[in-house]
């Protein structure tokens, strides 16, 4: 690549002031908009139309990252050369990935997730640790997964540790926010949906289900700490234990989550018809 087209411009300072708001939760919401992490969720930022406002470039790394840089010139985005304080000052973590994005909300209503005849959604309830609700988007779209819908009593999707550990995912499936774990489950069963729910103490387990995890399933994951409270599970149709056969006392929140995605997934592809 010629040196001529790695000539990137230096944005504003207005236009850097309103990229740092966004580590705010405040500014996100106001705004509508969230800052994008790493090289891996701005490239699958950029392959959604009218999603991404700017991509800013650590100078020492554009040379990391010409695809982006491509793809951003492609998309007709803004695009800018940084130093690496200013970098720092758009991120929350100690070491940036040299290219962070401000990209426009990509959340939708309930009714519009579930429209197109789903198979498999994830509701994420009481969940508050970023990293987790991020793993379990990103499993949900690993397995296939029709949608995530995080509850309004759960952690910001938004939040920067949510998008970065989601690795791009967030971008892929359709994400639902802010609504109560009653009205959702209301909608995934009018949507011709069962409804699971995790609980480690249910006498019924995942390797039990049969033949039913090949059915339309909405899965309701809890909290990290304490599962989901009695008038949670009393929600659902069935509660289900994932089996521990080793001496580890439980399962991380996303890993249960990945365990039950991949079982339904499993069975519902195993059960579709081939031509």
């Amino acid at each position: 690549m010629s040196t001529d087209r790695l000539e990137l411009p230096e944005p504003s300072q207005a236009v850097l002031r309103a990229a740092r708001a966004l580590l705010r939760g405040k500014e996100r919401k106001s705004t509508g908009r969230f800052l994008a992490e790493g090289p891996q969720a701005v490239r699958e930022a950029l392959k959604v139309p009218s999603t991404v406002e700017a991509v800013f470039f650590r100078w020492a790394a554009v040379l990391d990252h010409v695809d982006l840089l491509d793809a951003a010139r492609a998309a007709e985005v803004p695009h800018y050369a940084v130093s690496e304080q200013n970098l720092i000052t758009m991120s929350d973590t100690v070491t940036p990935q040299g290219v962070v994005a401000v990209c426009r909300a990509v959340d939708v209503p309930l009714a519009e997730a579930l429209a197109d005849d789903p198979q498999l959604v994830v509701i994420c309830a009481q969940i508050r640790d970023p990293g987790n609700a991020g793993t379990v988007i990103r499993c949900a779209d690993a397995f296939g997964a029709d949608a995530v819908i995080l509850s309004s009593d759960s952690v910001e999707a938004y939040n920067p540790k949510t998008v970065r550990a989601s690795v791009g995912s967030i971008f892929h499936l359709p994400l639902v926010v802010g609504v109560e774990l009653a009205e959702a489950i209301d909608a995934c069963r009018a949507a011709g949906l069962q409804v699971f729910a995790t609980d480690g103490e249910s006498p019924s387990e995942l390797t039990e289900l049969g033949d039913r995890l090949a059915k339309p399933t909405a899965w309701v994951m809890g909290n990290e700490s304490w599962g989901l409270p009695v008038e949670h599970l009393q929600l659902a149709d069935t509660t289900v234990a994932v089996p521990i056969y080793g001496a580890a006392e439980s399962l991380n929140l996303a890993t249960a989550a990945a365990v039950c995605l991949y079982a339904s997934a499993s069975a519902q592809h195993s059960a579709a018809p081939t031509d």
